[in-house]
């Protein structure tokens, strides 16, 4: 489809992204959550979905309406959307805010579908950023809150590539960088949950990057930032004469067919199972872009 013109989202868990079908409210839900099926240890969290209303999804489509009437948002496939719920897996451009919110209101106001988008943990240490994008009806990527959210029936949107393909170095325009991360097909295949594949193209022509983590003492630098903080460096792009206003370009987003988890069994422990699912989608984004 290419125009002519965001949590415990490693390897197991799903990977992050910004309501389940319909219009209706989505009250928040708390409990303990069970393990996370990875090796290494991680910090056992509670369960919660945070409330997520009409009126929200309608005050973050007023939001980007501006925004909007620049990038001309243009939709394909947008009937493929179960009006039930649907794990929507897409791939992530640079920076990952250039398009993401405009597809989330898109889907809203065409079809009244809320895609609740899976946030990385490190979304949630900046208060105000944090309480943005829960406002839009963001969750922390755990793999409790995606069972909790599979299990109401909601609309989920996940970005296989999470952190890697949004800090794209020079290059690296509308390449997946998914790896074996094979959280969202096991979660997928355990509840039976149909995938959508979904290809998002323009907001990687905005902007080109001219410092990444290949660059010599910049790179050393991205390096030790990433073994300490845990989290990749955004590299530096430049847009609109040199500057790092980002080109306008009209922004694109095709939704494949749904792709039926059940044909994969219903074992999450079946890796073989939950590698073919992945992959299957994995080339249906690609055809998409």
């Amino acid at each position: 489809m290419r125009g002519a013109d965001h949590g415990d989202t490693s390897e197991g868990g799903p990977e992050p992204a910004a309501s389940g079908g319909g219009g209706s409210p989505h009250r928040s839900r708390q409990g303990k959550t069970g393990g996370t099926g990875r090796k290494q240890k991680v910090t056992e969290r509670p369960v919660e979905i945070p409330e997520l209303s009409p009126g929200q999804m309608d005050w973050m489509v007023s939001v980007f309406g501006p925004y909007r009437r620049i990038v001309q948002p243009k939709l394909y496939g947008i009937e493929n959307l179960p009006a039930d719920g649907s794990l929507l897996a897409a791939n992530h451009t640079i920076y990952g805010v250039l398009d993401a919110p405009i597809m989330i209101t898109e889907i809203w106001r065409v079809r009244r579908i809320a895609a609740r988008g899976l946030g990385a943990h490190g979304h949630y240490a900046l208060p105000v950023w944090r309480e943005f994008l829960t406002a839009g009806g963001m969750v922390r990527g755990t793999r409790d809150n995606v069972r909790a959210l599979m299990r109401d029936r909601q609309t989920i949107l996940v970005y296989p590539g999470g952190a890697r393909e949004v800090n794209k170095h020079r290059g690296q325009q509308y390449q997946l960088q998914w790896r074996e991360r094979m959280g969202f097909a096991q979660l997928a295949i355990e509840h039976g949950y149909p995938v959508i594949p979904v290809a998002s193209v323009g907001a990687d022509d905005m902007l080109d990057v001219i410092i990444d983590q290949d660059t010599p003492v910049y790179g050393e630098f991205a390096c030790l930032y990433e073994k300490f903080i845990g989290f990749p460096t955004l590299p530096v792009a430049v847009g609109v004469g040199g500057t790092p206003i980002p080109r306008p370009e009209r922004l694109y987003f095709w939704f494949g067919e749904p792709i039926d988890a059940t044909r994969f069994g219903s074992s999450a422990d079946d890796h073989a199972a939950a590698q073919a699912l992945h992959e299957e989608v994995k080339q249906a984004v690609v055809m998409g872009i």
